[in-house]
Protein backbone atom coordinates (compact mmCIF):
# COMPACT_ATOMS: atom_id res chain seq x y z
CA UNK A 1 0.00 0.00 0.00
CA UNK A 2 1.37 3.41 -0.91
CA UNK A 3 1.97 5.92 1.89
CA UNK A 4 1.16 9.55 1.12
CA UNK A 5 3.82 12.21 1.43
CA UNK A 6 1.89 13.78 4.32
CA UNK A 7 1.76 10.46 6.21
CA UNK A 8 5.48 9.95 5.68
CA UNK A 9 6.17 13.31 7.27
CA UNK A 10 3.95 12.46 10.26
CA UNK A 11 5.61 9.04 10.66
CA UNK A 12 9.09 10.57 10.58
CA UNK A 13 8.12 13.11 13.22
CA UNK A 14 6.84 10.35 15.50
CA UNK A 15 10.10 8.43 15.10
CA UNK A 16 12.09 11.50 16.07
CA UNK A 17 9.89 12.05 19.15
CA UNK A 18 10.33 8.43 20.27
CA UNK A 19 14.09 8.56 19.76
CA UNK A 20 14.30 11.78 21.79
CA UNK A 21 12.52 10.30 24.84
CA UNK A 22 14.75 9.87 27.95
CA UNK A 23 16.13 6.42 28.46
CA UNK A 24 14.33 4.31 31.06
CA UNK A 25 15.97 4.21 34.47
CA UNK A 26 17.09 0.61 33.95
CA UNK A 27 18.89 1.61 30.77
CA UNK A 28 20.65 4.45 32.55
CA UNK A 29 21.84 2.06 35.25
CA UNK A 30 23.07 -0.39 32.64
CA UNK A 31 25.02 2.39 30.95
CA UNK A 32 27.09 2.93 34.12
CA UNK A 33 27.84 -0.55 35.46
CA UNK A 34 31.33 0.37 36.62
CA UNK A 35 30.14 2.57 39.51
CA UNK A 36 28.03 -0.04 41.29
CA UNK A 37 30.48 -2.82 40.40
CA UNK A 38 33.30 -0.83 41.96
CA UNK A 39 31.32 -0.28 45.16
CA UNK A 40 30.34 -3.94 45.32
CA UNK A 41 33.94 -5.01 44.83
CA UNK A 42 35.07 -2.59 47.56
CA UNK A 43 32.42 -3.77 50.00
CA UNK A 44 33.39 -7.37 49.29
CA UNK A 45 36.95 -6.51 50.32
CA UNK A 46 35.62 -4.77 53.42
CA UNK A 47 33.55 -7.84 54.27
CA UNK A 48 36.80 -9.78 54.32
CA UNK A 49 38.54 -7.03 56.28
CA UNK A 50 35.93 -7.01 59.04
CA UNK A 51 35.85 -10.80 59.11
CA UNK A 52 39.63 -10.87 59.57
CA UNK A 53 39.32 -8.31 62.35
CA UNK A 54 36.78 -10.42 64.27
CA UNK A 55 39.14 -13.37 63.79
CA UNK A 56 41.98 -11.31 65.34
CA UNK A 57 43.92 -11.28 62.07
CA UNK A 58 44.52 -7.56 62.34
CA UNK A 59 47.35 -7.23 59.81
CA UNK A 60 45.19 -8.93 57.18
CA UNK A 61 42.24 -6.71 58.10
CA UNK A 62 44.32 -3.59 57.61
CA UNK A 63 45.83 -4.88 54.36
CA UNK A 64 42.38 -5.51 52.88
CA UNK A 65 41.18 -2.07 53.97
CA UNK A 66 44.24 -0.59 52.28
CA UNK A 67 43.38 -2.37 49.02
CA UNK A 68 39.80 -1.09 49.28
CA UNK A 69 41.06 2.47 49.81
CA UNK A 70 42.88 2.32 46.48
CA UNK A 71 39.70 1.43 44.60
CA UNK A 72 38.09 4.80 45.31
CA UNK A 73 40.22 7.58 46.72
CA UNK A 74 37.17 9.62 47.78
CA UNK A 75 35.38 6.88 49.72
CA UNK A 76 35.67 7.23 53.52
CA UNK A 77 34.37 3.76 54.45
CA UNK A 78 37.71 1.89 53.98
CA UNK A 79 39.40 4.44 56.23
CA UNK A 80 36.84 3.78 58.95
CA UNK A 81 37.32 0.04 58.48
CA UNK A 82 41.04 0.54 59.01
CA UNK A 83 40.36 2.50 62.21
CA UNK A 84 38.13 -0.35 63.41
CA UNK A 85 40.95 -2.85 62.94
CA UNK A 86 43.36 -0.63 64.87
CA UNK A 87 40.91 -0.13 67.75
CA UNK A 88 39.98 -3.80 67.99
CA UNK A 89 43.66 -4.74 68.11
CA UNK A 90 43.99 -2.45 71.13
CA UNK A 91 40.83 -3.95 72.65
CA UNK A 92 42.37 -7.40 72.28
CA UNK A 93 45.72 -6.30 73.70
CA UNK A 94 44.00 -4.68 76.69
CA UNK A 95 41.49 -7.53 77.19
CA UNK A 96 38.60 -5.06 77.02
CA UNK A 97 35.88 -7.06 75.27
CA UNK A 98 35.19 -9.37 78.21
CA UNK A 99 31.89 -10.01 79.96
CA UNK A 100 33.38 -8.94 83.32
CA UNK A 101 33.77 -5.41 82.02
CA UNK A 102 30.09 -5.18 81.14
CA UNK A 103 28.81 -6.56 84.43
CA UNK A 104 27.28 -3.23 85.46
CA UNK A 105 26.03 -0.10 83.72
CA UNK A 106 29.18 1.81 84.66
CA UNK A 107 31.62 -1.08 84.63
CA UNK A 108 32.89 -0.40 81.14
CA UNK A 109 33.62 3.26 81.81
CA UNK A 110 34.93 3.13 85.40
CA UNK A 111 38.57 2.75 86.30
CA UNK A 112 41.82 4.39 85.28
CA UNK A 113 42.72 5.29 81.71
CA UNK A 114 44.71 2.71 79.77
CA UNK A 115 47.73 3.66 77.68
CA UNK A 116 47.48 3.18 73.93
CA UNK A 117 50.31 1.76 71.89
CA UNK A 118 51.77 5.04 70.50
CA UNK A 119 51.86 3.93 66.85
CA UNK A 120 48.35 2.50 67.05
CA UNK A 121 47.09 5.78 68.53
CA UNK A 122 48.63 7.68 65.63
CA UNK A 123 47.20 5.28 63.03
CA UNK A 124 43.75 5.40 64.64
CA UNK A 125 43.57 9.19 64.72
CA UNK A 126 44.91 9.52 61.17
CA UNK A 127 42.41 7.02 59.76
CA UNK A 128 39.46 8.71 61.46
CA UNK A 129 40.55 12.24 60.53
CA UNK A 130 40.91 11.22 56.89
CA UNK A 131 37.56 9.43 56.89
CA UNK A 132 35.82 12.46 58.39
CA UNK A 133 37.45 14.82 55.88
CA UNK A 134 36.44 12.65 52.91
CA UNK A 135 32.92 12.24 54.28
CA UNK A 136 32.40 15.98 54.74
CA UNK A 137 33.62 16.59 51.19
CA UNK A 138 31.08 14.08 49.87
CA UNK A 139 28.29 15.74 51.86
CA UNK A 140 29.07 19.03 50.11
CA UNK A 141 28.22 17.27 46.85
CA UNK A 142 25.20 15.35 48.18
CA UNK A 143 23.86 16.16 51.66
CA UNK A 144 22.41 12.67 52.14
CA UNK A 145 25.33 10.63 50.79
CA UNK A 146 24.84 7.31 52.64
CA UNK A 147 28.49 6.28 52.74
CA UNK A 148 29.47 9.67 54.10
CA UNK A 149 26.81 9.64 56.82
CA UNK A 150 27.63 6.05 57.77
CA UNK A 151 31.35 6.84 57.96
CA UNK A 152 30.76 9.90 60.14
CA UNK A 153 28.48 7.93 62.44
CA UNK A 154 30.93 5.06 62.79
CA UNK A 155 33.89 7.41 63.22
CA UNK A 156 32.17 9.19 66.11
CA UNK A 157 31.16 5.82 67.54
CA UNK A 158 34.77 4.63 67.48
CA UNK A 159 35.87 7.83 69.20
CA UNK A 160 33.18 7.19 71.83
CA UNK A 161 34.49 3.64 72.33
CA UNK A 162 38.00 4.96 72.84
CA UNK A 163 36.81 7.65 75.25
CA UNK A 164 34.69 5.24 77.29
CA UNK A 165 36.75 2.06 77.30
CA UNK A 166 40.36 3.23 77.00
CA UNK A 167 40.74 6.93 77.81
CA UNK A 168 37.94 6.82 80.44
CA UNK A 169 36.59 10.26 79.51
CA UNK A 170 32.90 9.97 80.35
CA UNK A 171 31.70 13.31 79.01
CA UNK A 172 33.67 12.99 75.79
CA UNK A 173 32.20 9.51 75.32
CA UNK A 174 28.67 10.87 75.74
CA UNK A 175 29.33 13.73 73.33
CA UNK A 176 30.70 11.42 70.65
CA UNK A 177 27.78 9.04 71.20
CA UNK A 178 25.32 11.88 70.64
CA UNK A 179 27.12 12.91 67.44
CA UNK A 180 27.19 9.33 66.15
CA UNK A 181 23.48 8.96 66.87
CA UNK A 182 22.70 12.16 64.99
CA UNK A 183 24.47 11.00 61.82
CA UNK A 184 22.83 7.57 62.07
CA UNK A 185 19.38 9.08 62.44
CA UNK A 186 19.96 11.21 59.34
CA UNK A 187 21.08 8.14 57.44
CA UNK A 188 18.23 5.91 58.60
CA UNK A 189 15.62 8.57 57.82
CA UNK A 190 16.57 8.24 54.13
CA UNK A 191 17.88 4.67 54.04
CA UNK A 192 16.08 2.64 56.75
CA UNK A 193 17.67 -0.62 55.57
CA UNK A 194 21.21 0.62 56.35
CA UNK A 195 21.16 -1.67 59.35
CA UNK A 196 24.75 -1.17 60.47
CA UNK A 197 23.80 2.41 61.37
CA UNK A 198 21.61 1.11 64.20
CA UNK A 199 24.79 0.26 66.13
CA UNK A 200 25.12 3.94 67.12
CA UNK A 201 21.47 4.56 67.97
CA UNK A 202 21.19 1.22 69.80
CA UNK A 203 24.33 1.65 71.89
CA UNK A 204 23.43 5.24 72.71
CA UNK A 205 19.97 4.31 73.99
CA UNK A 206 21.32 1.29 75.84
CA UNK A 207 24.05 3.21 77.66
CA UNK A 208 21.90 6.23 78.56
CA UNK A 209 18.98 4.00 79.51
CA UNK A 210 21.14 2.23 82.07
CA UNK A 211 21.81 5.39 84.06
CA UNK A 212 19.96 6.22 87.26
CA UNK A 213 16.68 8.08 86.75
CA UNK A 214 17.97 11.54 87.79
CA UNK A 215 20.97 11.15 85.49
CA UNK A 216 18.74 10.05 82.60
CA UNK A 217 16.56 13.09 83.17
CA UNK A 218 19.53 15.45 83.04
CA UNK A 219 20.92 13.77 79.96
CA UNK A 220 17.58 13.99 78.17
CA UNK A 221 17.59 17.74 78.78
CA UNK A 222 20.87 17.73 76.87
CA UNK A 223 19.33 15.90 73.94
CA UNK A 224 20.38 12.36 74.84
CA UNK A 225 17.93 9.50 74.34
CA UNK A 226 17.89 6.59 76.76
CA UNK A 227 15.86 3.39 76.61
CA UNK A 228 17.63 0.10 77.23
CA UNK A 229 14.85 -2.08 75.80
CA UNK A 230 14.76 -0.07 72.57
CA UNK A 231 18.54 -0.09 72.48
CA UNK A 232 18.54 -3.90 72.63
CA UNK A 233 15.99 -4.06 69.80
CA UNK A 234 18.14 -1.85 67.60
CA UNK A 235 21.28 -3.83 68.36
CA UNK A 236 19.30 -6.95 67.41
CA UNK A 237 18.56 -5.35 64.02
CA UNK A 238 22.30 -5.00 63.48
CA UNK A 239 22.95 -8.56 64.63
CA UNK A 240 20.29 -9.99 62.32
CA UNK A 241 20.65 -7.78 59.25
CA UNK A 242 23.88 -5.78 59.50
CA UNK A 243 26.74 -6.27 57.08
CA UNK A 244 29.99 -5.18 58.74
CA UNK A 245 28.92 -4.80 62.38
CA UNK A 246 26.61 -7.79 62.92
CA UNK A 247 29.24 -9.80 64.88
CA UNK A 248 30.02 -6.82 67.13
CA UNK A 249 26.30 -6.42 67.87
CA UNK A 250 26.10 -10.14 68.74
CA UNK A 251 28.96 -9.76 71.21
CA UNK A 252 27.19 -6.88 72.94
CA UNK A 253 23.87 -8.74 72.98
CA UNK A 254 25.51 -11.86 74.43
CA UNK A 255 26.92 -9.77 77.27
CA UNK A 256 23.48 -8.23 77.79
CA UNK A 257 21.97 -11.73 77.97
CA UNK A 258 24.45 -12.57 80.71
CA UNK A 259 23.55 -9.43 82.64
CA UNK A 260 19.88 -10.41 82.40
CA UNK A 261 20.62 -13.92 83.70
CA UNK A 262 19.79 -15.50 80.35
CA UNK A 263 22.74 -17.86 79.75
CA UNK A 264 20.84 -19.95 77.19
CA UNK A 265 20.52 -17.05 74.76
CA UNK A 266 24.06 -15.89 75.51
CA UNK A 267 25.37 -19.36 74.67
CA UNK A 268 23.56 -19.37 71.30
CA UNK A 269 25.19 -16.10 70.29
CA UNK A 270 28.62 -17.07 71.56
CA UNK A 271 28.50 -20.44 69.79
CA UNK A 272 27.55 -18.70 66.53
CA UNK A 273 30.49 -16.34 66.98
CA UNK A 274 32.88 -19.20 67.79
CA UNK A 275 31.76 -21.10 64.68
CA UNK A 276 32.22 -18.12 62.37
CA UNK A 277 35.44 -16.77 63.93
CA UNK A 278 37.35 -19.82 65.22
CA UNK A 279 40.62 -17.92 65.50
CA UNK A 280 39.20 -15.68 68.22
CA UNK A 281 39.54 -17.38 71.64
CA UNK A 282 37.23 -14.88 73.36
CA UNK A 283 34.11 -16.81 72.44
CA UNK A 284 35.38 -20.16 73.70
CA UNK A 285 36.53 -18.46 76.90
CA UNK A 286 33.10 -16.91 77.49
CA UNK A 287 31.38 -20.25 76.80
CA UNK A 288 33.72 -21.91 79.31
CA UNK A 289 32.55 -19.41 81.93
CA UNK A 290 28.97 -20.48 81.24
CA UNK A 291 29.97 -24.06 82.00
CA UNK A 292 30.84 -22.98 85.54
CA UNK A 293 27.37 -22.35 87.03
CA UNK A 294 28.70 -20.89 90.26
CA UNK A 295 30.40 -18.10 88.35
CA UNK A 296 28.21 -15.20 87.23
CA UNK A 297 28.82 -12.20 85.05
CA UNK A 298 31.48 -9.95 86.46
CA UNK A 299 33.09 -12.72 88.51
CA UNK A 300 36.17 -14.86 87.88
Amino acid sequence: MLISTQNKVVFAALVLIVLSWPKPAIAQVAAQPSISAQTQNMDSLLDQSFSSMYNLRFDEARRLAEVAKNLAKDDPVPWVAQACAVLFREFDRMHILRSELFGSDNGFIDGAAIAWDPQSRKDFDNALSTAEKLAQERLKQAKDDPRALFSLSLASGLRADDAALISKKKFSALSYTKTATGYSERLLARFPDYYDAYIATGMGKYIIGGKAAPVRWMLRLGGFKGDQEQGVKELALVADHGRFLAPFARILLAFDDLRRKNPKEARKKLEWLREHFPNNPLFSQEIAKLNRPSVGLGQH
